[in-house]
């Protein structure tokens, strides 16, 4: 039938009846939905030749054209049927023909035709250009069509007409809380985006939504993009919605904490413990200020009144045991609320009995929180132990950790995956802060798992995926670093460990925690919630260090050839009053000798608490100098050999730094405690072959510092079975780590399978 035919026909049926005119829009509304748009303009076309004065057969007309791409004939049916001899004024219609295309480009993105979407939302932009819902509405859609630049925001004048409109009420705060996410993960380091986040400040009603979003991105922008500047100055945009905001305030504690601006850190800290009001809240925020004042360094006397305030918090909470918590951030931060008195006194009976308590409270709300997952995870976990098993059965082994990446855990834990048995294990890694650069240790582990799971922080879908890969046995490497702990009290896998990241968690439904014979005392698994699982020789080894070229000299520290250099290499919490006397006793008892303390740099309040102890010792302080740290970990290990001797911290000793001492062939000196921290030292000081340097008592540490700073020949001897030690030793033997922790691996699943207890 031609166009011509059509238009006759129609034009009789409307003669004949109006009811017969309203099918030919039902029909040509029908075409619109099923996006068949010509045969809808076909129809369109007859209905105004039938009724040549109704305006809406325009505009839908005009809509067809553009969503076929005839944009110029569009505008052109549009301004034909708006006029000025018209009854209604030129706003009523243009009103009208807004209407229409809202509907539509609402429609469209429903649809996911974002680009027809969009096209359509500028044309509304040009019938009304201080229409805000459809300014945000085009930013919205110019990032789902990768079409977004940042001069959008400054060529649409959206800023001005936030602050100079009364939009109260108007704006759609579905939309405006979508766009702020949406924009922040595309375009947060631009300035317009925080300005625009600035200017819609006064508009946001949900509150809570919009600082969850700030808080997220900003941490997101720290972690993953080291912007920290970006991020503190993201959490000061919240600030001005939430002046109040504990989150918000703890953030910026963090945040100015990780940038070493300590006095901000602290401030900020206080001021989020002064809005709190419950003992969760408070023990919450009380952490927090103890995390910045041990991370500053030499706040030692407030910190020791905070840290007896924090312990009567604990015992309130454990009295109380609160079962209200929900899924609340405050929920999940009460497990670390200990995590720092390892680094204060080494009495671990005391501390992990106080850790235990904690997570029972933790444990308490998680499985009131989430009721219906627990029974789903233990429904599998049951019918493991009934079903018939296969023999031999292929282990799942999932492995969850936030430091698959350059840091510590990610350089110590490559064997397991380098040497991993594939024809009887199969490995899953579970990245929970996955960086969207390139971190060379990253794709070392992307490359090395069978199975890669990405996220960039750690949510309730995480345990859902584990449950759902069916992992046997977890591997919690994280501890109390992270909040994998409470992914961990969702016992998403039938057999949980904890290994690596820090001393054992506590967390109810964690089973084992991974030692050697050196690393715990031997009546540790009395107060231990764990399992204690000894491995044979070391709960550790690597094959080595890649190590570059140093990037500091004596002569660049004002340090003359023949001098003794000792060199510290801790971070401000593992540092007290108490060892840094040890150390500078050391100095003071070997002439021509210097202490280097590594990665802090000219800090003031650092500086003044070891300044103070060597005024007390009488020791100049020209003999103390503070370096900074280096952006690359294998020049970081190629400056180690700028010292004779590393001295190690107590109670909180080194690790990673210790395995790197003793890899570049460095006599170490270490003080041995009861806790986990405080013999980290020890069992890899054991396991590289080498008993020189371990002490016992404060006196041997002085004597075994003095013996190694004045004894060359001891030096050279130490350093040489070190050397060695690189072809025999446990601490260098990766593949034969790797076996013991998979015979362990087996021996755990057939103790579970068999119903024996954990």
């Amino acid at each position: 039938m031609s166009q011509h035919q059509l238009n006759s026909r129609i034009i009789g049926i409307v003669k004949m009846t109006s009811d017969l005119v309203a099918e030919i829009r039902q029909q040509a509304e029908k075409y619109l939905d099923n996006c068949q748009y010509q045969q809808a303009i076909r129809y369109y076309e007859a209905a105004i030749e039938a009724e040549p004065n109704n305006k809406y057969y325009y505009f839908y007309l005009g809509l067809m054209l553009l969503l076929e791409g005839q944009e110029e004939e569009a505008q052109i049916t549009w301004l034909f049927a708006i006029n000025e001899e018209d009854i209604e004024p030129v706003e009523y219609w243009s009103d009208e023909l807004s209407n229409i295309l809202y509907q539509e480009a609402n429609r469209q993105a429903q649809l996911e035709n974002y680009q027809l979407a969009w096209v359509i939302r500028q044309h509304l932009r040009e019938l009304n250009p201080t229409d805000i819902n459809n300014l945000l509405a085009v930013i919205d859609l110019s990032i789902a069509i990768h079409a977004y630049t940042p001069d959008i925001i400054k060529d649409y004048g959206i800023i001005n007409i936030l602050q100079n409109s009364s939009l109260s009420g108007n704006i759609n705060q579905k939309l405006l809380i979508r766009v702020t996410e949406r924009l922040l993960k595309v375009a947060a380091l631009e300035p317009s985006s925080l300005e625009l986040l600035t200017a819609i400040i006064p508009y946001v009603t949900n509150e809570e939504e919009f600082i969850r979003i700030i808080i997220d991105m900003a941490f997101d922008l720290a972690r993953t993009a080291h912007e920290h500047l970006k991020a503190i100055e993201l959490c000061q945009i919240g600030l001005q919605l939430a002046p109040r905001s504990r989150d918000l305030l703890n953030s910026l504690a963090t945040l100015f904490t990780e940038i070493r601006d300590y006095p901000q850190g602290i401030e900020y800290a206080k001021r989020a413990y002064s809005v709190v009001e419950t003992i969760p809240e408070k023990l919450c925020q009380s952490f927090t200020i103890l995390k910045t004042l041990l991370t500053a360094g030499g706040y030692w006397d407030e910190l020791w009144n905070f840290w007896e305030q924090h312990k009567l918090l604990i015992d309130q909470l454990i009295v109380e045991h609160p079962k209200n918590l929900g899924t609340s951030s405050m929920g999940v931060g009460l497990y670390t609320t200990s995590f720092y008195f390892p680094y204060i006194v080494d009495n671990p009976r005391e501390n992990i009995t106080m850790r235990k308590q904690i997570c029972q409270v933790c444990q308490s709300n998680v499985e009131i929180a989430f009721p219906e997952l627990i029974t789903k995870f233990r429904g599998r976990h049951t019918s493991l132990r009934q079903g018939v098993q296969p023999s031999p059965k292929k282990l799942k082994i999932g492995y969850v950790s936030s430091c698959f990446r350059r840091h510590s855990v990610g350089w110590l834990a490559r064997s397991l995956w380098k040497y991993g048995d594939r024809h009887n294990f199969e490995i899953y890694t579970y990245m929970t802060e996955y960086r969207v650069f390139y971190d060379q240790i990253q794709e070392w582990y992307i490359a090395q798992s069978d199975h890669i799971h990405k996220y960039s922080s750690v949510k309730i879908d995480l345990a859902e995926q584990i449950y759902a890969d069916q992992i046997d046995i977890l591997v919690d490497m994280d501890s109390f670093t992270s909040n994998i702990t409470a992914i961990m009290a969702l016992k998403p896998a039938p057999i949980q460990v904890t290994w690596l990241g820090w001393d054992a968690s506590a967390v109810p439904t964690v089973d084992y925690f991974i030692a050697d014979p050196y690393v715990l005392p031997e009546n540790a698994q009395e107060y231990y919630q764990e399992t204690i699982w000894r491995l044979p020789q070391t709960y550790l080894a690597v094959d080595g260090f890649e190590v570059s070229v140093p990037t500091i000299t004596r002569a660049d520290l004002e340090i003359p050839d023949d001098a003794i250099v000792y060199l510290g290499l801790q971070k401000g919490p593992k540092y007290n009053p108490h060892i840094a006397k040890l150390q500078l006793e050391i100095l003071r008892e070997v002439p021509n000798s210097y202490f280097l303390v590594k990665g802090f740099g000219q800090q003031d309040s650092f500086s003044k608490f070891f300044f103070d102890i060597a005024n007390q010792q009488g020791i100049t302080t020209d003999r103390i100098k503070f370096i900074p740290t280096v952006k690359l970990e294998e020049n970081h290990r190629a400056n180690l050999l700028i010292a004779d001797v590393v001295l190690d911290t107590y109670p909180y000793n080194g690790a990673t730094t210790t395995m790197e001492t003793l890899w570049m062939g460095i006599p170490l000196v270490t003080r041995v405690g009861e806790q986990f921290a405080a013999r980290n030292s020890y069992t890899m000081m054991m396991n590289a072959g080498i008993t020189e340097g371990i002490a016992w008592t404060d006196e041997e540490y002085v004597e075994w510092g003095v013996r190694l700073g004045t004894d060359e020949r001891l030096r050279q001897d130490i350093s040489w079975k070190l050397h060695k030690s690189k072809r025999t030793a446990p601490l260098w033997n990766g593949k034969q780590f790797t076996r013991d922790m998979e015979k362990a691996y087996q021996e755990m699943w057939q103790r579970y399978i068999d119903g024996g207890s954990c």
